[in-house]
C-alpha cells in the first residue's frame, strides 16, 4: 500500500513539472498570437477604417484561441453597451490572463494599450499599436529564454522533487 502512494505522489509532482513545462512553452506561442493580433487591428484600424467593434470581430475570425476567445469577449461586452471601453477592455484582459499562459507583464502591457484604443487618430493609434507590438516581441524574447532555461528543467524537477520526498517518507 505504501508503494502506490508513493508511486502516485511521483506521479503526481511529475504531472506538475510537465505541466510547469508545458505552460512555458505555451506562453511564447500566446505572445505571438497576441502580435498578430495587434497587426490586424492596426490594418483594420487604418485601411478598413472599421469600428472597434467590428475589427474585434474580425480579429477573432483570423486568431486562434485563447486569442480569439479575448477579442470576441471584448466584441461581445461592446455590443450594445455603453459601459466605459476602458473597463471592458480591463475585465477582458484580466479573463484572457487566467486562461492563456500570458504573464503579469503582458496584463500591464495590453492594460495600457486598452487605455489608448480608440482615444486618437489613425496615425496616433499606429504609433500606440507599434510601441505595443514593440514591448510584446520584447516579453517574446524573454518568454523563449524562459522557455528554454527552464523548460527541460521543469519536467526533471517535479520527478526528482517526488522521488526525493518518497525517498524521505520511506
Amino acid at each position: 500500500m505504501k508503494w502506490i502512494g508513493a508511486l502516485l505522489f511521483i506521479g503526481t509532482t511529475t504531472w506538475l513539472g510537465f505541466d510547469w513545462s508545458n505552460r512555458l512553452a505555451k506562453r511564447p506561442k500566446h505572445i505571438r498570437h497576441l502580435i498578430n493580433a495587434l497587426q490586424v487591428l492596426e490594418a483594420e484600424i487604418l485601411y478598413s477604417q472599421l469600428p472597434l467593434h467590428e475589427a474585434f470581430i474580425s480579429i477573432a475570425k483570423q486568431i486562434p484561441d485563447p486569442i480569439k476567445a479575448f477579442f470576441q469577449l471584448v466584441a461581445k461586452r461592446l455590443e450594445g453597451s455603453h459601459i466605459d471601453f476602458e473597463l471592458i477592455w480591463e475585465d477582458c484582459v484580466s479573463a484572457l490572463i487566467e486562461e492563456s499562459s500570458l504573464g503579469q507583464t503582458e496584463q500591464e502591457i495590453l492594460v495600457q494599450f486598452g487605455r489608448t484604443l480608440g482615444q486618437h487618430d489613425f496615425t496616433q493609434q499606429q504609433k500606440h499599436i507599434q510601441l505595443t507590438i514593440r514591448h510584446l516581441e520584447r516579453e517574446l524574447h524573454d518568454a523563449r529564454e524562459e522557455q528554454d532555461k527552464y523548460g527541460k528543467m521543469a519536467k526533471n524537477i517535479g520527478f526528482l522533487a517526488g522521488l526525493f520526498i518518497v525517498l524521505l517518507l520511506i
